[in-house]
């Protein structure tokens, strides 16, 4: 390997000493220091925010021989060594009350070893306060706060609002801190996943500056396809060799499963730095970024307010909803969006109106094989091997077999986990379609609690029409009044009309009924 890529690796001072692979983001930086004082970002995890606040850290503190040869080291002509305060909540579970005061408690001990404390000090907050005001009379100048997954505690208490309360009463308080003592701080930064910005955790802090949609800082985390093409050659010829593919084949992979994600209305795409950098490191193409664990919370969510998967694949929305996070909201999509699972990818600009989808092939695959568990009886493990014997199924024309093996999705549906069996059915379809669609041609529709689909392989096209507590003859009858063939009218591929029906009583598919065509 032509590189050594910092998989996992978010210390600034270790990529630079340890010889890692780094793409210069100091100018931006220098840029975003000298352009104000109070900054939240909100990114995906693995996006690269604890590096970048590891960075800062670095140049607050006049670590000025770290940053030789890059950007900053030229812009910036007074290297002052700053006292930094880095609070980092990525250590803990947040499962009960005290965790969060566990975790300020420890951070606040190891400060207070280094600027004393006053028995008058009681509180979090005061010792906070306490502790800024000795920073600065100490080394004579201001503060460099530098906060990592602010948000972690809240999103570990979602569905759990007496605990969300207790965080958030306990975050509100603590970090209202930053806005009183605002003539100690030369800088603060915030980052995280999401912005709680309906629930009061921000409501001490209205002095930030949001960078979570500002055009002027979407690269600040993440690769932009010219930084792709400046700085991963090397890496990229290496896994072309790999693959077995050309440059451009391995570029256009890159991108199909890796970019488009969006941050502001029209802005350049950015690709996923975790998976590039392990794609490039294992010279195989793989969902990385789903291997390190999706949280369970969006599932919760989503099955908290009985979402329709069929609407996450074109939501409109406005920024005010992407932009803030309410407890009680019956909306799961802003915490979806911010935590990467979706992005912008179009806006029309004279009602202000988002349009989001998944951003590339990892996300929406991983995504939805994430997903199929929770919906469809069958586990982790074993749902990729049921896709694909799904896919083979269709691909040698043996219908009868796919629609035992769906069957067996259905199966042994608890009552209580479904309070709404036609939403719950769909949903396990989409998921299922989805899937399948990653290796067959796949078109759907649905209106009105039904279905119509479209699987088309190189040998076979099969048209199929669901219904609710009808017959599976009515579907395929619907299939043929409706002329649902007639675009396939001169394909001389073998085509299949499949009527199906689902019934509510068995809470399965009740049976199929099948009319061949050879055109």
């Amino acid at each position: 390997m032509s590189k050594i890529y910092p998989i996992g690796i978010q210390n600034f001072e270790k990529i630079r000493k340890d010889g890692y692979f780094y793409i210069d983001k100091t100018a931006l930086i220098y840029q975003l220091v000298k352009a104000g004082s109070y900054f939240f970002l909100s990114r995906p995890r693995r996006f690269g925010k604890s590096l970048l606040i590891s960075t800062l850290e670095a140049y607050f503190e006049g670590k000025r021989e770290l940053f030789n040869g890059l950007a900053i080291e030229k812009l910036e002509k007074d290297w002052v060594k700053r006292p930094v305060l880095h609070l980092d909540l990525n250590t803990e579970k947040y499962e009960t009350a005290e965790s969060i005061e566990n975790i300020l408690n420890n951070t606040l001990c190891q400060w207070e070893k280094i600027y004393g404390t006053e028995p008058s000090e009681i509180s979090l907050p005061l010792r906070f306060k306490g502790i800024i005001r000795r920073a600065v009379e100490k080394t004579g100048h201001r503060v460099a706060i530098l906060v990592d997954e602010y948000d972690k505690p809240m999103l570990q208490a979602i569905g759990n609002e007496d605990l969300q309360q207790r965080f958030r009463e306990t975050l509100q308080a603590f970090y209202s801190v930053i806005k009183t003592m605002d003539g100690y701080i030369k800088f603060a930064f915030l980052t995280g996943v999401t912005k709680f910005g309906k629930i009061s955790v921000f409501s001490a802090l209205n002095n930030l500056m949001d960078l979570s949609m500002w055009n002027d800082y979407v690269t600040l985390c993440g690769i932009t396809e010219q930084e792709l093409y400046d700085n991963f050659d090397d890496g990229i010829k290496e896994l072309a060799q790999a693959q077995h593919l050309t440059f451009e084949e391995t570029c256009a992979k890159l991108k199909e499963s890796y970019d488009g994600y969006h941050f502001a209305e029209d802005s350049i795409g950015i690709f996923n730095p975790f998976s590039l950098l392990n794609t490039f490191t294992k010279r195989k193409f793989g969902n990385y970024w789903f291997e390190t664990g999706t949280p369970t919370y969006l599932v919760e969510l989503l099955k908290m307010h009985n979402y329709d998967l069929h609407l996450m694949a074109h939501v409109e929305t406005d920024e005010d909803t992407l932009n803030s996070i309410d407890s009680s909201s019956t909306d799961p999509i802003p915490v979806i969006y911010q935590s990467g699972y979706l992005t912008i990818k179009g806006y029309d600009r004279h009602f202000e109106i988002y349009r989001l989808g998944f951003p590339n092939r990892e996300v929406e695959e991983g995504f939805m094989k994430f997903l199929l568990p929770f919906y469809a009886n069958t586990t982790k493990v074993d749902s990729s091997f049921q896709i694909k014997k799904f896919v083979q199924e269709i691909l040698n024309g043996d219908y009868d077999s796919f629609f035992r093996r769906l069957q067996s999705f259905f199966a042994d549906t608890p009552y209580e986990l479904v309070r709404d069996l036609e939403l719950h059915y769909q949903n396990v379809l989409f998921i299922v379609f989805k899937l399948i669609g990653f290796y067959v041609k796949a078109e759907y529709r649905t209106s009105n609690g039904r279905i119509d689909l479209v699987l088309q392989t190189d040998h076979f096209i099969y048209i199929m029409e669901f219904k609710l507590d009808g017959t599976a003859e009515d579907a395929l009858c619907q299939i043929n009044e409706k002329k649902y063939a007639l675009p396939f009218a001169s394909d001389p591929r073998k085509l299949f009309k499949i009527g199906v029906n689902f019934s509510k009583e068995t809470r399965n598919i009740e049976r199929w009924v099948v009319e061949k065509t050879d055109l």
